[in-house]
């Protein structure tokens, strides 16, 4: 992951580690970088979760859940804050939306309760196994755990308060799907000027592949950076 050029935003400090990404590498300072684990949760990651239910492939989740581990031990030996979403509602679905809403029609995770009317109440509820993290990634005192009611990180959250109240500008995103909640997430981010890094190994799609790749493919195109936790390692190793 080699370029010329290295982008360095007026606010981060010239010595700042380099993270190499791509299309160009990128200057973050610790102190105002995130790392963003986004709904690593038994839905999403775990056989019998909603994603499972729902059709989608979650046997290969195990390596995705080891590099996030890997990027979270970086993160707190950095001093970078870690930053862990749940997506769900509370087991009414009242903050799912009724039939008024988009997310009614378009959640897979309510289309498959509506076939499956005796699971309804457990898929992505809060309060149960299903909207937990897995037990590999359990949140240290100092990390922050927000949870969401949309894709995306920043939709009715407290998010971006969080953030600024911190000083941090610079949001290194793992976590599953990489295609919907990651991207989302990243994408709001771009339009609130967060510069997104995605890291490439710690993200895991909900379709094919090919879902991921075109993921990859957008970010490092329109909004923002892909890299990888070695990248990361070597980055912050004497940060």
């Amino acid at each position: 992951m080699n370029s010329v050029n290295t982008i360095c935003a007026d606010f981060t400090k010239e010595s700042s580690p380099v993270l190499e990404s791509l299309p160009e590498p990128i200057k973050l300072d610790p102190s105002q970088t995130a790392l963003i684990v986004v709904d690593m949760q038994n839905a999403y990651a775990s056989q019998g979760g909603y994603l499972d239910l729902a059709g989608f492939d979650v046997t290969a989740t195990k390596p995705v859940i080891d590099k996030i581990k890997q990027a979270v031990d970086i993160a707190h030996q950095a001093g970078i804050q870690v930053i862990y979403f749940r997506n769900g509602w509370d087991n009414k679905y009242v903050e799912a939306g009724g039939s008024g809403s988009p997310n009614y029609h378009k959640s897979n995770a309510l289309k498959t309760m509506r076939k499956n009317p005796e699971i309804e109440g457990t898929l992505l509820a809060k309060g149960g196994w299903d909207y937990e993290l897995v037990d590999e990634l359990s949140p240290a005192p100092q990390d922050i755990v927000i949870d969401k009611p949309r894709y995306s990180g920043f939709a009715n959250t407290n998010f971006d308060s969080v953030l600024r109240s911190r000083g941090i500008r610079n949001l290194l995103l793992t976590g599953i799907a990489t295609n919907v909640c990651v991207e989302s997430t990243l994408r709001d981010g771009f339009f609130l000027e967060y510069f997104g890094v995605l890291l490439d190994d710690a993200c895991y799609q909900a379709g094919p592949v090919e879902a991921h790749d075109a993921t990859l493919y957008n970010v490092k195109t329109f909004f923002g950076w892909v890299s990888d936790v070695a990248s990361m390692q070597q980055c912050f190793s004497n940060s």
